[in-house]
């Protein structure tokens, strides 16, 4: 399969000189099983422990009146899955994956492998340039915005916290998730989380994980509690 990643290249801001490690950060697993190729899942790992280095060195030098515990929490919103998901979709990186027959088939949401090819791209540009200036300029490039935001909002109540607030106002409810459905093998999985107040069913999520699950199903339903 060719694609131009010539484009991409010239979006995020940087040239390769070996652009195997690039095509490898965009090699989602299925397509790596298909072909017998290496998927993104090392780089993965690497970007993540490097975006949360920079992002840590950024906070630590530049708001010295946050605490520990509020650079973690700015530090979890900054690199959080939907962040690296806006940046991949800022620089079309669904435009370069290489998705497997099974995955393309599956017509599952795309978010979770958009999010971790851009701490896989992270991983290979570091490698290929072995300067963490780069890296970082890129980084910060696209975290900047999202690092100002959640200082000034450290605090915030999450989406369970929220629904559960709004669906009690009234007095006293019983709310319950429910993981209703768990997708992909082990190493790749998808969760289906359900919320339900009082036994009626309110809204469905999915998340890599259980709580992202919840998180995104208590999101869904906030929204269209807000629309009645």
């Amino acid at each position: 399969m060719r694609k131009n990643l010539e484009l991409l290249e010239e979006s995020i801001g940087y040239k390769f000189k070996n652009l195997n490690l690039l095509k490898t950060a965009l090699t989602h697993t299925s397509y790596a099983y298909e072909n017998k190729v290496k998927s993104y899942e090392r780089l993965e790992y690497l970007g993540d422990s490097i975006l949360e280095f920079i992002s840590s060195k950024y906070l630590f030098q530049n708001f010295e009146k946050l605490t520990e515990g509020e650079m973690t929490k700015v530090r979890a919103y900054a690199v959080c899955e939907d962040s690296l998901y806006k940046i991949a979709l800022k620089h079309n990186f669904s435009d370069f994956l290489y998705l497997g027959k099974s995955e393309k088939s599956a017509h599952t949401d795309k978010k979770a492998i958009l999010a971790d090819s851009v701490e896989a791209v992270i991983a290979a540009m570091y490698l290929d340039s072995n300067k963490i200036e780069i890296v970082q300029n890129f980084i910060l490039e696209n975290i900047k915005d999202n690092i100002e935001f959640a200082s000034k909002h450290i605090g915030t109540k999450d989406y369970k916290t929220v629904l559960q607030e709004k669906l009690q106002v009234h007095g006293e409810v019983k709310i319950l998730y429910n993981i209703i459905k768990e997708e992909g093998p082990d190493h790749d999985k998808t969760f289906t989380a359900e919320v339900e107040c009082d036994g009626k069913k309110l809204a469905i999520g999915k998340g890599r994980s259980k709580k992202s699950a919840e998180m995104e199903a208590a999101r869904k339903a906030i929204k269209l509690l807000d629309k009645k």
